[in-house]
């Protein structure tokens, strides 16, 4: 009994297969009879029943993704940029989408035509500054650490855009689902996703970077500088003032000094004038060097005491 039992297990596994489907809650469905749809869409999840000889296409309800490729694209003042853009939608309508895509890859090559055209249209008639700035676009020029940046001719950084960016992306929707419909295709939105110069005019961009980057640092170089020489020159000067305070301080000492050197001196002069001569012509003794020559007469007082010396001898 067990081999027959396996073999009607199988007979029914193999008509159950063919009989029946189960159709997944994210998941709608068409049955397809000899190459053309037979009845409506089927969209409750759960167990079904078909034909033999029908076949069950099945179609995604959740959101897809639209990845577009890079492109080249000229904007109205002539800048090229790379445009990445993606988008989303949903299969709206399966019949319809099965006649005219039959597939999520044809929908993703129709899309390709269809949202790059639009999106290379919207740009290549938009200046780039719609493209990048978004509506409320604000800038307070007061607070702009750079005066190179905020005094820059080629460009307007107070101008409002027209459209922004999220204008520019709701008019690229609207332009491409009116071409949706016929694909059984709802588009959701459409965004840019990156927006870039070409690398000859990114490398010139970046080159002006660059020198904007270097004006602004030797602007910085020049006020330190400028400082710099600021500090010490202040510095210089209060150390000539201290300089010539002490040289005054010096000179009031060094006068005082002598004012009682001389005090000294005339009292001792007072007290005995005679050995104060004494005294003041040995130290001119002792000033004379080696290599000095006196013209003086024979009877000078210069040489008394040496004389008064050579008599006592």
């Amino acid at each position: 009994m067990k081999p027959v039992l396996l073999v009607l297990a199988l007979l029914l596994l193999a008509a159950a297969k063919m009989f029946l489907f189960v159709l997944d809650e994210a998941e709608q469905a068409i049955l397809v009879q000899f190459g053309k749809p037979v009845g409506g869409v089927i969209v409750k999840p759960g167990l079904k029943v078909k034909a033999p000889h029908q076949t069950v296409r099945r179609f995604d309800k959740r959101l897809l993704v639209w990845d577009g490729e890079v492109t080249q694209i000229p904007t109205l003042g002539r800048e090229f940029i790379l445009v990445d853009a993606t988008a989303r939608w949903r299969i709206a309508d399966p019949l319809q989408f099965m006649r005219s895509v039959r597939d999520e890859r044809g929908a993703q090559t129709r899309l390709d035509d269809i949202i790059d055209s639009v999106v290379r249209d919207m740009v290549s008639s938009t200046e780039l500054e719609e493209i990048i700035r978004s509506r409320d676009w604000s800038v307070d020029l007061e607070t702009l650490q750079e005066p190179e940046v905020a005094g820059r001719d080629d460009t307007d950084l107070q101008q409002k855009p027209k459209l922004g960016r999220e204008l520019l992306e709701k008019e690229i929707l609207e332009r491409a689902r009116r071409l949706m419909p016929e694909l059984g295709i709802e588009l959701y939105d459409v965004r840019i996703k990156r927006v870039n110069y070409i690398d000859s005019v990114r490398q010139e961009v970046e080159n002006r970077m660059i020198s904007e980057r270097q004006s602004i640092a030797e602007r910085f170089r020049a006020e330190g500088h400028g400082r710099s020489r600021e500090i010490l020159g202040t510095m210089e000067k209060e150390i000539q003032r201290i300089h010539s305070e002490a040289a005054r301080e010096a000179e009031e000492i060094r006068g005082r000094a002598d004012a009682e050197a001389t005090r000294i001196y005339g009292e001792a002069f007072g007290k005995d004038p005679e050995f104060y001569a004494f005294f003041r012509t040995l130290e001119q003794y002792q000033s004379l060097g080696s290599n000095v020559t006196l013209m003086l007469r024979a009877d000078s007082d210069f040489f008394r005491y040496l004389e008064r010396s050579r008599a006592a001898n």
